[in-house]
């Protein structure tokens, strides 16, 4: 049997997608950043990781969102954009 190329993409973003949910974001987030960065794990996670640190910093989620995608999810230059918008 050779499943097609699709169903092999498909159970690889059900298998990343439960890898983070089993991290501890949620649902809607995990998926939301999965389709943010075209499916790689490894950019959702550093998305969800950084959005949950600078949500625990008492930054608005919608802002840390658009801040990350524009800084291209690097932590310092997004702290650097947060930090500027709040004062």
């Amino acid at each position: 049997f050779n499943p097609p190329r699709l169903l092999l993409q498909f159970l690889g973003y059900l298998r990343a997608c439960d890898r983070l949910l089993k991290q501890g974001y949620e649902e809607g987030q995990v998926e939301e950043a999965m389709e943010m960065f075209q499916y790689s794990e490894k950019k959702a996670a550093e998305f969800l990781h950084l959005l949950a640190q600078f949500n625990d910093m008492g930054f608005q989620q919608n802002e840390i969102k658009e801040v990350l995608l524009l800084c291209g999810n690097q932590r310092d230059k997004a702290l650097e954009e947060l930090m500027m918008k709040r004062q």
